[in-house]
C-alpha cells in the first residue's frame, strides 16, 4: 500500500471515549470512501515502568502486543456492523511523537482523536497528546471531545 494513499486512521487507546472516536471516524472514512485504519501507541514510559519492575526486555514484546489487541479490540467493539479497519497500526514510543511521525510518512492520511475534557489549567501545564499532534501534525486532524 503506498503511503501517499489517502486514509482515515483512529488514534484509540482502548478508553471508552475511543468508542466514539471510532464511530466518527467510520462515519468520515465511509462519506469519503476511503480506507479506515487503527493506530495506538505502546508508551515508552510504560515500557521503562515494565523493565523497572522486572520484566524481561524479552517479554515486553508480549505486553505491548496484548496493549496493541486490547486497543484495538475496543475500537472494532465499536466498529462493528459499521465497517472493519483496512490496518492496525502498533507504535511504541512517546504517543503524540510516535503519531506526529507516522502522520509525515503517510501525508495522505486523515487523523481522528479524541480529546478528554481536562480543564484550561490542567492541558497547559500538563500537555495533552491531542494537542501536541494538532499543533505539529501537518495531516487533517479531527478531534472528537467527550
Amino acid at each position: 500500500m503506498s503511503k501517499k494513499q489517502a486514509s482515515v486512521i483512529i488514534a484509540c487507546d482502548g478508553s471508552g471515549h475511543s468508542e466514539n472516536v471510532a464511530k466518527t471516524a467510520a462515519t468520515l472514512a465511509k462519506a469519503l470512501d476511503l480506507p479506515l485504519k487503527l493506530l495506538t501507541v505502546f508508551p515508552g514510559s510504560r515500557a521503562e515502568r515494565l523493565i523497572i519492575s522486572g520484566v524481561w526486555p524479552s517479554d515486553l514484546e508480549e505486553e505491548k502486543k496484548e496493549f496493541g489487541e486490547s486497543a484495538f479490540e475496543a475500537a472494532s467493539k465499536a466498529l462493528k456492523g459499521q465497517t472493519q479497519p483496512d490496518e492496525k497500526i502498533l507504535l511504541q514510543g512517546e504517543p503524540a511523537h510516535e503519531i506526529i511521525e507516522y502522520l509525515d510518512e503517510h501525508p495522505a492520511a486523515h487523523l481522528v482523536m479524541g480529546r478528554r475534557g481536562h480543564s484550561l489549567v490542567k492541558s497547559l501545564t500538563l500537555g495533552s497528546i491531542c494537542e501536541k499532534v494538532v499543533r505539529h501534525a501537518s495531516n487533517p486532524v479531527t478531534v472528537v471531545s467527550e
